[in-house]
């Protein structure tokens, strides 16, 4: 046996959105840290070149490269996946990270609200996974990780936007991990469903609400059995089980990490 030991996705080719902040720049960082090289993307830019180099501090330069990307956009995903193919050599895992949520009940929602949330959490994996799947087939085997969330298995009366964009990305996945399997590219796709995460969304939602941050995370940590709120290395450890060939075997499945509520 080696004395060093090899990260869990060494060699591996990664591309995750939204990676400016949040749940994005802990999984781009935890990838970086089991052996993958990353790149980061993200709407604002200076946020994923940011991520990008704290990650390079870490890991040593060239781990990570940070591109702006609009991931609604069908020629921003052309242009990410030619990235990918010249900064980091290829790819072969997909974190679909990124993802926005809606307020308002049904007779509350807009409808531009609606359909914006749409193109950020649902048609952005349909263009992702449309414009990437030729390059990871070239270096198969690999694996295509989407950011669900509990939201898209347990309603809600206040976010009919947000429940049924999550809900696609949970049955979109499995559509194409069945398309993968048919063609037996050896690309698996599976599904992650966090609930509340400690995040800068969250500062943003206390800070909506008037609430004192920690008040909200009490709040927030009464409605979960295992009464905490999780932390972004709690998703992204769900993220580099997938990303790993440990997880070869599974696809067309969701992670639900939600802290027991769907059990209730």
């Amino acid at each position: 046996m080696s004395a060093e030991r090899k990260g869990r996705v060494q060699g591996k080719l990664a591309l995750v959105t939204g990676a400016a902040q949040g749940l994005g720049a802990a999984h781009a960082a935890l990838l970086a840290r089991e052996g993958a090289r990353v790149l980061c993307t993200d709407i604002n830019g200076q946020g994923a070149q940011d991520t990008a180099a704290r990650i390079n501090a870490e890991c040593g330069a060239g781990h990570a490269h940070g591109i702006k990307h609009d991931v609604t956009s069908p020629d921003d995903w052309e242009a990410a996946v030619d990235a990918a193919r010249e900064e980091i050599g290829g790819l072969n895992v997909l974190v679909n990270n990124a993802g926005i949520g809606v307020a308002g009940n049904i007779e509350e929602c807009d409808f531009d609200d609606w359909k914006r949330c749409f193109a950020v959490n649902v048609d952005s994996i349909f263009h992702g996974c449309q414009k990437a799947l030729p390059l990871m087939r070239e270096h198969a085997p690999g694996s295509i990780v989407n950011i669900s969330s509990i939201a898209g298995l347990i309603a809600s009366d206040t976010m009919p936007a947000y429940n049924a964009s999550k809900a696609s990305v949970w049955m979109l996945s499995k559509s194409i991990a069945l398309h993968c399997a048919k063609k037996n590219m050896q690309i698996r796709c599976n599904s992650v469903h966090p609930t509340f995460v400690d995040t800068p969304i969250l500062d943003g939602t206390a800070k909506h609400s008037g609430l004192d941050k920690q008040v909200l995370m009490d709040k927030l940590a009464r409605q979960i059995p295992l009464k905490f709120v999780g932390e972004p290395d709690d998703i992204a450890n769900a993220v580099l089980y997938l990303a790993s060939d440990e997880s070869r075997f599974m696809t067309g499945a969701e992670i639900k990490l939600d802290g027991g509520i769907s059990a209730m």
